[in-house]
C-alpha cells in the first residue's frame, strides 16, 4: 500500500468509522451470544415454555425482526447524500447503542424483540456511513486496502463480545452484556468534535444544490444507468447475509450443543462457545485483510467468487456433516469454524465495491439500499432457520440448507460489474 500521508480528518474519520464497525459487531452479536439465557428467563415471562424447540423458534424470531430493522436503515443513505455522511453515522451509533443498552430491563421476550428491532436501525447504518465516509475521504492509494481494514472491525467487535461473554456474561448474566452494549454511544462526542465532512461530499451537494433532495437520492439507483447493478448488488448483499445471520450466527449454540453432547457442564459449553466465536472471527479478520490484495490482483468478481465458495463449502461440511459426527465432533467443527470465518470476509467487498459503482451524490443511498434491502428477506431465511431448528429438533440440517444461496451467488457473479483499476467516480 502507498505511504501516502493522511490528514487529520482523514485519520480521525477513519478510526470512528472503524471503531463505530467495532461496537456495531459488538452490540449485534451480544444476542447471539446470550440468546438462549435470556429466552429460558423471558419466555416464562411471556407464558411460553423455555424448552429446546421454543427457544429455537422465538431465537429465529428474534433475529428475524432484527434483520427487519437492519432493512429499515437504508432510509439513513438518502438522509447521508442529503445531509451529511459525520452527521448520519452520529445519529446511527447513538440509535443502536441506545437500543442495546435497553435490551437490559426487558421483562418479556416481546419487549425484548421491540429493543432488537430498533436496534437494527441503528446498525445497518452505521456501516454504510462508514464505509461511505473511508471511500471519500481517503486517498486512492489509500482507500482500497483501508476498506479491508474498517471492516475488519466488525469481527473485532465480535471477537470483544465473545471475550466481554466470557467474562461478563458467563458471571453477571445476560442482563448484563446488554449493559455493556450501551457504551458505543460514548463514541458520538469523539465524532462530533474530532471529525468534519469529507470535502468530495461538500463539493458535490454545492453543485447539485437545495433540488437535490432525499427523494432525489434514492430515486437515482433506479435511473437507467444504475437500476441493474442496484439490483445484482442487492441479490449479492442478500446472498452474504443468510450466510450471516441464517448461519454464522448459529454457531455459539451449536458449539454449546457439542460440548455439552461431549460432556462439558454449562459454564465451560460457555466458555467453549465463546472460544468458537473468537476463531471464527480471527478468520474473517485475515480473510478481510486479503481481500483487497486479491480484488486489485484477480477483480471484484473472482475475489467475491472465492469467498462465497468457501461459505457454500464449509456451512454445508460444518452445519450438514461435522455436526453429526459421533466422535471428535467439536474438534473439527472448530476447524469448520476459522474458515467458515474467512469465507464471511466476503462482506468486506461490499465496503470495497459498491462506492465504486456509483456517484457522490447518491453512493450513500446506494451502499444503505444494498446493505439493507436484502434483510427483509432474509429475515424470513432466518426465522424458517429458526422454525426448523423447532420442527428438526437440531441445528445442523437447517443452517447447512442456508449454503444453497451462495452456489446461486457464483451463477449470479459474472453479470456484475467489474471496475478493478477503476477511480472512485466524482
Amino acid at each position: 500500500m502507498s505511504r501516502v500521508s493522511l490528514t487529520t480528518n482523514q485519520r480521525r474519520g477513519f478510526l470512528a468509522a472503524w471503531g463505530g464497525w467495532v461496537l456495531d459487531g459488538m452490540d449485534s452479536f451480544i444476542y447471539a451470544l446470550v440468546m438462549a439465557p435470556a429466552l429460558r428467563e423471558l419466555l416464562p415471562r411471556s407464558g411460553i415454555p423455555s424448552d429446546q424447540s421454543h427457544i429455537g423458534y422465538y431465537g429465529g424470531l428474534l433475529f428475524a425482526l432484527f434483520l427487519v430493522g437492519w432493512g429499515c436503515s437504508l432510509l439513513w443513505g438518502p438522509i447521508a447524500d442529503r445531509f451529511g455522511r459525520v452527521l448520519t453515522l452520529m445519529l446511527t451509533v447513538f440509535c443502536y447503542s441506545f437500543f442495546t443498552f435497553l435490551g437490559a430491563f426487558a421483562t418479556s421476550v416481546w419487549m425484548l424483540a421491540a429493543f432488537r428491532l430498533l436496534a437494527g436501525v441503528g446498525i445497518g447504518g452505521e456501516w454504510s456511513m462508514g464505509g461511505t465516509f473511508v471511500a471519500e475521504e481517503l486517498p486512492e492509494a489509500r482507500r482500497k486496502m483501508a476498506a479491508g481494514v474498517m471492516h475488519t472491525g466488525y469481527y473485532v467487535g465480535i471477537l470483544l463480545a465473545a471475550i466481554i461473554n466470557y467474562v461478563v456474561g458467563a458471571r453477571w448474566g445476560w442482563r448484563a452484556m446488554f449493559l455493556v452494549g450501551g457504551t458505543p454511544a460514548l463514541l458520538v462526542g469523539f465524532i462530533r468534535y474530532g471529525v468534519t465532512e469529507p470535502k468530495r461530499w461538500e463539493k458535490r451537494i454545492a453543485q447539485v444544490g437545495s433540488r437535490w433532495t432525499i427523494l432525489s437520492a434514492f430515486l437515482a439507483l433506479f435511473s437507467p444507468e444504475y437500476r441493474r447493478r442496484t439490483l445484482l448488488n442487492s441479490i449479492y448483499l442478500f446472498i452474504s447475509i443468510i450466510g450471516l445471520w441464517a448461519g454464522s450466527v448459529y454457531v455459539p449454540a451449536s458449539v454449546s450443543a457439542l460440548a455439552a453432547n461431549a460432556g462439558f457442564t454449562e459454564p465451560q459449553g460457555v466458555r467453549l462457545a465463546s472460544f468458537g466465536t473468537i476463531l471464527l472471527a480471527t478468520g474473517t479478520i485475515i480473510g478481510c485483510l486479503l481481500l483487497p490484495i486479491l480484488a486489485e490482483k484477480f477483480g471484484r468478481r473472482w475475489t467475491l467468487a472465492l469467498y462465497f465458495a468457501l461459505m457454500a463449502i464449509f456451512i454445508s461440511l460444518g452445519f450438514g456433516y461435522v455436526f453429526y459426527l459421533q466422535t471428535n465432533a467439536l474438534f473439527w467443527f472448530m476447524i469448520c469454524l476459522f474458515w467458515l470465518g474467512v469465507g464471511g470476509a466476503n462482506f468486506a467487498m461490499y465496503t470495497l465495491w459498491l462506492p465504486e459503482q456509483y456517484r457522490t451524490e447518491c453512493r450513500a443511498s446506494a451502499f444503505a439500499f444494498a446493505t439493507s434491502i436484502g434483510r427483509f428477506a432474509a429475515a424470513g431465511i432466518t426465522f424458517l432457520v429458526g422454525a426448523g431448528v423447532s420442527y428438526f429438533h437440531t441445528i445442523g440440517t437447517p443452517v447447512a440448507l442456508t449454503s444453497i444461496g451462495f452456489i446461486v451467488g457464483l451463477l449470479l457473479l459474472p453479470l456484475g460489474k467489474e471496475t478493478k483499476g477503476e477511480p472512485l467516480p466524482a
